[in-house]
This record gives C-alpha cells, structure tokens and sequence, in this order.
C-alpha cells in the first residue's frame, strides 16, 4: 500500500517549489500565439457569462479585452514531468539548506505578525513558513502569466474545461471585489496565484485581509499572505497542540495490510504492535491518532503521521510534499 509520488502529482492544485522552478519561472514572456480561429467567439462567451453570474459589466470587459491565448500553458499542462523520484531525493531538493535558512531568517523578520496570526488561528508559525517556502520561496518565484489569459486558455482547450472555466469565473469575481487589478493578477500557468498559490477558488474561501485595508493582497501583502495560509489550514481541520507526524521504524514482521492512510490507530497502539521512533526507542504512550506510510514503494523510510499530515494534503494531494512541508517545518523550527 506504498505510494509513488512523481512531480506529475505535484502540478495540480498548488505550484510547488518545483513546478514554479520548472513552469512559473519561464513565464515572465507570455508567449502568447495566434488565437485560435474560435477563441475570440469563446472570450466574448465568457464576458456574457460573468455578467451573467452577477460580476460587473465593466470588470468582465477590462479583464477579457486584452486575454491572450497562451500556446505555451497548453504545452506545458500536456507535457507535466513525469521523472520520479525517491523521497530523500525530493526533499534534498525542496527541504534544501539554503531553504532552511532562509526560512528561519524569514520566521525572525516577520515573529511579530507570525505569533498574532498563529495565535488567531490556532497554526504553529513553523508550518505557515514551511508552506510558504515551498510555494513560492517565500514569495520570490509567484510565476509570471496573467492568471486570466492562462486560465481562459485552459478552459478553451476543452480537456478540463469545466473545472477551469469556474476558476475564471472566481478570478472575476476576485476582481470586481477590488482585490487586485487585471494587470497585476500574475501567478503560474495553472492559474495559482500570488505568495501562496491559491487557485482563484482557495482564494475566495481562504485568503485574508491581515492589514484591514479592504483587500485580500496574496501578491505583495506579506502579512495577507500568512494569514491567508494559516487561514487555509486552520479551516481544513488543523490541530495546533500536534505535529504532522515522526519518522518510524518497523518490526521485520509488520504487515503490508497495516500501511497507508485508510489504517489509522492512536500512537499507543501502533507502539503494541512493535513500531518505534526512528532512534529504536518506544514510542510515547499517546491516544492521538495516525498512520504508517511508506512512500517509497514499501522498501523506504516509513513514517506515522497525524491529522496535520492529511491537513497538509488538503493542500497539495502529495505525500511527498506533505513530508516536505513538515521537514521543513521542523528545520525552520529548530529540530
């Protein structure tokens, strides 16, 4: 019941630090091509739709008049890497020492707001942190496409289109509530945008306006960023007196049957069944609740993990990644 993660896995809801390396980062050029022969018919659609939806004839008008057809994302979303591999190689990449660093720096810079913002939503700052560094590098690397171009581009391509086309129609709304100007909507060839990489959807239920100035600023608002990603965890079931979980080590004789996230038992009793921390001692005696997860196809290292783990996989639906955001975690923290 091991799980294999490739970075296919992680170009979906959010842009990790990898696929804004990879995308995002070669996408300060827009590379727009000829529109397609019906894309023009499609925008003004799109426009009828809005208004019809409820967003502002004026705001629908400003921000589909000047959309781009992105060749480029279309290649890009057909095209998603499909190298695997092993976990410790993924996170000497994402959970890298500069990383740590840099984290740490950041928790120093911002421990005022951070300790406000943890306190109100019950989220430990390490993890705020975490999540944002891999994101986006702490708000270095956001990616550079205009979120409405590419995510007109994605619906009119027909493959998920649905799906795409209500992001559009959330990125309108976003704009008619005066969050941010069409100019400035930039994020990655997904469609994710600013510090966090909130879909214009995670956007319209997650993001936060810290300072009280009126807007959700998730592009330039280092203080609307934080508390728009402690506000994601706290609202997807966070638990602030429990980490995401411990590296393990099982008995030689510990069944397949027992691995994966469907097995959840309290710590005490994964204890009777002969794991132990990753140092060979017992493991304390504890009725919180988890799983043992083996990410490289069973023959890894394994790990128990707690509620905060599935919390982090809310996020991003990559056990890699969720391991990642909690190494970092612990390394921004001290551990």
């Amino acid at each position: 019941m091991a799980e294999a993660r490739t970075l296919k896995a992680l170009f979906t809801a959010g842009a990790t630090a990898l696929a804004l390396t990879m995308g995002a980062m070669a996408a300060s050029a827009q590379e727009a091509t000829s529109p397609p022969k019906d894309f023009t018919t499609f925008v003004q659609e799109l426009e009828n739709d809005a208004v019809t939806r409820g967003i502002r004839a004026e705001t629908a008008h400003a921000a589909l008049d000047g959309v781009q057809h992105i060749g480029r994302i279309i290649e890009l979303d057909r095209k998603q890497p499909e190298f695997t591999f092993t976990l410790q190689e993924y996170l000497d990449r994402v959970v890298s020492p500069q990383k740590v660093e840099k984290g740490r720096r950041m928790m120093a810079e911002n421990k005022a707001v951070l300790e406000k913002i943890g306190k109100h939503y019950g989220v430990q700052p390490k993890y705020i942190v975490a999540l944002w560094g891999i994101e986006t590098d702490y708000g270095r690397v956001t990616g550079g496409y205009s979120v409405v171009s590419a995510l007109a581009t994605l619906a009119f391509d027909g493959r998920r289109s649905a799906y795409f086309r209500g992001e559009l129609m959330d990125a309108l709304k976003i704009l008619d509530e005066g969050h941010i100007k069409p100019e400035s909507m930039s994020g990655s060839w997904a469609g994710a945008m600013g510090q966090c990489q909130f879909m214009p959807s995670s956007f319209l239920k997650f993001a936060e306006d810290w300072d009280g100035d009126g807007r959700r600023d998730i592009w330039t608002t280092r203080a609307d960023v934080l508390a728009s990603a402690a506000n994601y965890l706290s609202k997807t079931g966070w638990h602030d007196d429990q980490s995401w979980g411990r590296p393990v080590t099982l008995p030689a004789n510990f069944s397949d049957r027992l691995i994966g996230l469907d097995q959840k038992r309290a710590v005490t009793e994964w204890g009777k069944l002969g794991v132990k921390a990753a140092n060979g001692k017992p493991l304390p005696k504890s009725g919180v609740e988890g799983s043992i997860i083996r990410p490289d196809n069973g023959g890894g290292a394994a790990f128990l993990v707690y509620d905060n783990f599935r919390t982090i996989m809310k996020w991003n639906r990559s056990t890699s990644f969720a391991l990642a955001a909690g190494h970092l975690a612990e390394r921004i923290g001290g551990k």
